[in-house]
């Protein structure tokens, strides 16, 4: 894998950006002057959702007002979200509202294809979180990305263990996975 790397590199440049499963990442930077790891992710996927019925949350699909709406979430709680309402790629947006009416976490269907749909930008004000939340909108579009194209995934951070246990309580399973880069002179 080593020497294919080197020649990718040497044909695309810098740019180029290695992933796969964490050891075999980890054997490529070794092997690969100039590479540097990049924080570890987990890919998980469910075919199957969990059973069972989703807490009390009444859990909707938003219109066009509403995925405007969530923009302050994501300036608050998730800035550096690749999905985020509208930017390209992302289809369709799950929230949540508080007994006041303000929206208090979303999720979106973004950059799905055939065979496999993608859960992306799941967010929960910071005030709302530790109730589920984050989970109820996970599961709706969840369910919904299994029902159209009979897989759903997510990646998330390796770190981000309350998510990472959200995910697992709606029937999602992961894989450990790592990148690399181009280490850039400082």
């Amino acid at each position: 894998m080593v020497p294919l790397v080197r020649d990718v590199l040497d044909e695309v440049g810098p740019s180029y950006r290695p992933f796969g499963e964490a050891r075999l990442i980890e054997a490529v930077v070794a092997g690969v002057p100039g590479l540097v790891a990049l924080a570890p992710f987990l890919w998980m996927e469910t075919c199957s959702p969990a059973d069972g019925p989703s807490p009390g949350h009444d859990v909707r699909w938003l219109d066009r007002a509403a995925e405007r709406e969530a923009c302050s979430l994501f300036d608050r709680s998730f800035p550096h979200s690749h999905a985020q309402p509208g930017r390209a790629g992302v289809r369709r947006w799950a929230g949540v509202r508080d007994p006041d009416g303000g929206l208090v976490a979303v999720a979106a269907d973004a950059w799905s294809g055939v065979g496999c749909g993608l859960l992306g930008g799941v967010v929960v004000h910071p005030g709302a979180r530790g109730r589920g939340l984050g989970a109820a909108v996970s599961r709706f579009v969840v369910e919904a990305l299994v029902r159209d194209h009979g897989r759903a995934a997510l990646v998330v951070d390796a770190d981000n263990a309350p998510a990472i246990a959200a995910y697992e309580r709606i029937g999602m399973r992961g894989a450990l996975f790592g990148a690399a880069a181009v280490s850039r002179p400082t």
